[in-house]
């Protein structure tokens, strides 16, 4: 039995309280269904700055009433600490979510990334501890590698930080070790590569390169790639990074106060990515019309090349990167074109 199976049933048979911040966002929205789904009594922190209450539309629709019974909603922000205190009382595990991403953002946002980031965090980090909460599990960013050219990325390989964004990810690794030693607080940190699935935003400025590209097929033009194409990524699809969470909060104690990868464990060019979903768009009754890509300057921040060492991971928590990339990017096209209002704008 794998250990992700293993602690599956173990809640379905004994159902704990949950905190998730950020949960109207992307991730967040994938960890309040799949609590839900295993019979978890969950709270929900968001202050719709970024996050969607049509994802937790999308997730209500997909668990059912009887689920969303379970499920409760403090709308607030993460950088008031009388909101962080509410929503930390009487929670067993609590999966830290709520965050400012994108690297460019933060180059043009320096201090709203920074308050958000890091104080907020530290907000909900303390309210964690001041509730005697068993777990408190958080994002960090595989930006904290900044320039170290080593690959695959392991744990221990920092480099140069490269971003005001990955400044307040390594920032938040700093407070979660200090809380360790010093409060005993029991925190387990996870370094998520590219992530997408579901319900990621594709509009605006900052959007991720897999939504955003969806859309704009879907709008019948064609993505733009930043730099040669050579450029590679460690794509991983969301319901992996579920797994980490919820395996992150039953950590044993040699996992306590440190940061783990988590990613799918291969390498994608944005110029093979482009093919990929264009290809499977097409595969999909979506009229591309064989479209080939169009390049631009490299932006500022961006690293070349990611990719995860997964050993620590795999080792440490049981992780398992299940869901391998064409099966997530499948899922994920399947969702633009059934629940995007464009998809059906371009079927040819």
């Amino acid at each position: 039995m794998t250990r992700w199976k293993e602690v599956r049933e173990e809640l379905e048979k004994n159902p704990r309280t949950w905190l998730v911040t950020g949960a109207a966002g992307f991730i967040g929205s994938h960890l309040v269904q799949e609590l839900l789904n295993l019979g978890q009594e969950v709270r929900a922190l968001d202050d719709f700055s970024t996050g969607s209450r049509a994802n937790l539309a999308d997730v209500e629709r997909r668990v059912g009433p009887e689920a969303v019974r379970r499920f409760e909603l403090i709308e607030g922000d993460v950088r008031d600490p009388a909101t962080c205190a509410a929503a930390c009382a009487g929670v067993k595990f609590a999966l830290h979510q709520a965050a400012l991403g994108s690297v460019p953002r933060s180059i043009a946002e320096p201090v709203l990334s920074h308050a958000v980031n890091v104080t907020g965090f530290l907000n909900v980090l303390e309210a964690a501890r001041s509730a005697g909460c068993e777990r408190f599990v958080y994002a960090s960013s595989s930006s904290v590698y900044g320039d170290e050219p080593t690959l695959p990325k392991r744990e221990d390989g920092i480099g140069q930080l490269l971003s005001p964004y990955a400044a307040t990810k390594r920032i938040d690794e700093v407070y979660a070790n200090t809380y360790r030693i010093v409060y005993a607080q029991p925190v387990v940190g996870l370094r998520y590569f590219n992530v997408f699935g579901p319900r990621q935003d594709p509009n605006g400025p900052y959007a991720a390169v897999i939504p955003k590209w969806i859309e704009t097929f879907l709008r019948g033009e064609v993505p733009t790639i930043y730099g040669d194409g050579e450029t590679s990524r460690d794509f991983c699809p969301v319901s992996n990074v579920v797994q980490a969470n919820v395996l992150a909060a039953f950590a044993p104690e040699a996992a306590l106060g440190r940061a783990f990868n988590v990613g799918l464990g291969k390498q994608t060019s944005l110029t093979e990515l482009f093919f990929l979903i264009r290809d499977g768009l097409a595969a999909l009754d979506v009229d591309c019309g064989g479209a080939e890509p169009t390049y631009e300057d490299f932006r500022a921040g961006d690293v070349k090349h990611s990719l995860a060492s997964l050993d620590e991971v795999c080792a440490g928590l049981g992780y398992s990167a299940d869901v391998e990339m064409r099966a997530g990017l499948d899922q994920t096209l399947r969702w633009y074109l059934e629940e995007n209002p464009r998809a059906g704008v371009v079927h040819g």
